[in-house]
Protein backbone atom coordinates (compact mmCIF):
# COMPACT_ATOMS: atom_id res chain seq x y z
CA UNK A 1 0.00 0.00 0.00
CA UNK A 2 1.40 3.39 -0.91
CA UNK A 3 1.56 6.29 1.48
CA UNK A 4 -1.30 8.05 -0.34
CA UNK A 5 -3.51 4.95 -0.20
CA UNK A 6 -2.67 4.46 3.47
CA UNK A 7 -3.60 8.08 4.25
CA UNK A 8 -6.84 7.76 2.26
CA UNK A 9 -7.77 4.56 4.10
CA UNK A 10 -7.01 6.12 7.49
CA UNK A 11 -9.04 9.21 6.62
CA UNK A 12 -12.00 7.09 5.51
CA UNK A 13 -11.81 5.05 8.73
CA UNK A 14 -11.66 8.27 10.82
CA UNK A 15 -14.66 9.75 8.97
CA UNK A 16 -16.66 6.54 9.41
CA UNK A 17 -15.93 6.45 13.13
CA UNK A 18 -16.81 10.13 13.50
CA UNK A 19 -20.18 9.53 11.87
CA UNK A 20 -20.94 6.36 13.83
CA UNK A 21 -20.10 8.01 17.15
CA UNK A 22 -21.91 11.29 16.47
CA UNK A 23 -25.04 12.36 18.29
CA UNK A 24 -28.17 13.01 16.20
CA UNK A 25 -27.70 16.79 16.40
CA UNK A 26 -24.06 16.46 15.36
CA UNK A 27 -25.11 14.32 12.40
CA UNK A 28 -27.60 16.99 11.40
CA UNK A 29 -24.98 19.74 11.49
CA UNK A 30 -22.58 17.50 9.57
CA UNK A 31 -25.23 17.01 6.87
CA UNK A 32 -25.78 20.76 6.61
CA UNK A 33 -22.03 21.35 6.42
CA UNK A 34 -21.68 18.86 3.58
CA UNK A 35 -24.80 20.19 1.84
CA UNK A 36 -23.42 23.73 1.80
CA UNK A 37 -19.98 22.49 0.77
CA UNK A 38 -21.59 20.70 -2.19
CA UNK A 39 -23.55 23.80 -3.13
CA UNK A 40 -20.48 26.03 -2.93
CA UNK A 41 -18.55 23.60 -5.12
CA UNK A 42 -21.46 23.37 -7.57
CA UNK A 43 -21.74 27.14 -7.84
CA UNK A 44 -18.00 27.51 -8.45
CA UNK A 45 -18.15 24.78 -11.11
CA UNK A 46 -21.14 26.45 -12.77
CA UNK A 47 -19.30 29.76 -12.89
CA UNK A 48 -16.37 28.14 -14.70
CA UNK A 49 -18.76 26.05 -16.85
CA UNK A 50 -17.48 22.73 -15.52
CA UNK A 51 -20.84 21.04 -15.90
CA UNK A 52 -19.72 17.54 -14.86
CA UNK A 53 -18.45 18.77 -11.49
CA UNK A 54 -21.50 21.00 -11.03
CA UNK A 55 -23.81 18.07 -11.80
CA UNK A 56 -22.03 15.75 -9.37
CA UNK A 57 -22.24 18.26 -6.53
CA UNK A 58 -25.83 19.25 -7.24
CA UNK A 59 -26.91 15.61 -7.30
CA UNK A 60 -25.16 14.95 -4.00
CA UNK A 61 -26.81 18.03 -2.52
CA UNK A 62 -30.18 16.71 -3.72
CA UNK A 63 -29.44 13.38 -2.01
CA UNK A 64 -28.80 15.23 1.25
CA UNK A 65 -32.00 17.25 0.88
CA UNK A 66 -33.83 13.96 0.28
CA UNK A 67 -32.33 12.49 3.45
CA UNK A 68 -33.23 15.58 5.46
CA UNK A 69 -36.78 15.45 4.09
CA UNK A 70 -37.29 11.75 4.73
CA UNK A 71 -35.93 11.93 8.28
CA UNK A 72 -38.07 14.93 9.21
CA UNK A 73 -40.97 14.14 11.54
CA UNK A 74 -43.30 16.79 10.16
CA UNK A 75 -45.93 16.60 12.89
CA UNK A 76 -43.41 16.67 15.77
CA UNK A 77 -43.41 20.48 15.91
CA UNK A 78 -45.24 23.48 14.44
CA UNK A 79 -42.43 24.34 12.01
CA UNK A 80 -42.25 20.84 10.53
CA UNK A 81 -44.55 21.43 7.53
CA UNK A 82 -42.79 24.70 6.65
CA UNK A 83 -39.37 23.05 6.83
CA UNK A 84 -40.57 20.22 4.59
CA UNK A 85 -41.91 22.82 2.18
CA UNK A 86 -38.53 24.54 2.16
CA UNK A 87 -36.74 21.26 1.47
CA UNK A 88 -39.16 20.55 -1.40
CA UNK A 89 -38.61 24.02 -2.83
CA UNK A 90 -34.81 23.72 -2.61
CA UNK A 91 -34.94 20.30 -4.25
CA UNK A 92 -36.78 21.89 -7.18
CA UNK A 93 -34.22 24.71 -7.32
CA UNK A 94 -31.37 22.20 -7.46
CA UNK A 95 -33.06 20.25 -10.22
CA UNK A 96 -33.54 23.46 -12.21
CA UNK A 97 -29.95 24.55 -11.47
CA UNK A 98 -28.72 21.27 -12.89
CA UNK A 99 -30.98 21.02 -15.93
CA UNK A 100 -30.74 24.69 -16.90
CA UNK A 101 -27.11 25.15 -15.82
CA UNK A 102 -28.28 28.16 -13.84
CA UNK A 103 -26.08 29.23 -10.93
CA UNK A 104 -28.71 31.69 -9.69
CA UNK A 105 -30.77 28.71 -8.44
CA UNK A 106 -27.72 27.36 -6.65
CA UNK A 107 -27.06 30.76 -5.04
CA UNK A 108 -30.71 30.99 -3.94
CA UNK A 109 -30.44 27.54 -2.35
CA UNK A 110 -27.33 28.60 -0.45
CA UNK A 111 -29.08 31.79 0.71
CA UNK A 112 -32.02 29.76 2.02
CA UNK A 113 -30.01 27.01 3.69
CA UNK A 114 -27.13 28.92 5.29
CA UNK A 115 -29.34 30.53 7.98
CA UNK A 116 -30.76 27.09 8.77
CA UNK A 117 -27.27 25.68 9.22
CA UNK A 118 -26.47 28.50 11.63
CA UNK A 119 -29.73 27.92 13.51
CA UNK A 120 -28.98 24.20 13.91
CA UNK A 121 -25.51 25.01 15.22
CA UNK A 122 -27.00 27.45 17.73
CA UNK A 123 -29.58 24.87 18.79
CA UNK A 124 -26.84 22.25 19.16
CA UNK A 125 -24.86 24.59 21.40
CA UNK A 126 -27.89 24.99 23.67
CA UNK A 127 -28.35 21.23 24.17
CA UNK A 128 -26.66 19.34 26.96
CA UNK A 129 -23.77 17.11 25.86
CA UNK A 130 -25.12 13.79 24.61
CA UNK A 131 -23.44 10.45 24.20
CA UNK A 132 -24.35 8.49 21.09
CA UNK A 133 -26.73 5.55 21.42
CA UNK A 134 -24.33 2.66 20.96
CA UNK A 135 -27.15 0.16 20.63
CA UNK A 136 -28.45 1.99 17.55
CA UNK A 137 -25.06 2.29 15.82
CA UNK A 138 -23.52 -1.03 16.79
CA UNK A 139 -20.28 -1.59 18.63
CA UNK A 140 -18.10 1.47 18.45
CA UNK A 141 -15.28 0.30 20.68
CA UNK A 142 -16.33 2.76 23.38
CA UNK A 143 -16.33 1.76 27.03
Amino acid sequence: MTLTNDFTAQRARYNREAILSATPVTLLTMLYDRLLLDLGRAEAAQEREDWAVARENLLHAQDIIGELSSSLTVDAWDGGPALLGLYTYVSGLLTAANINRDSSHTRESIALLEPLRQAWYEAADDLPVQRPDVSATGMLGIG
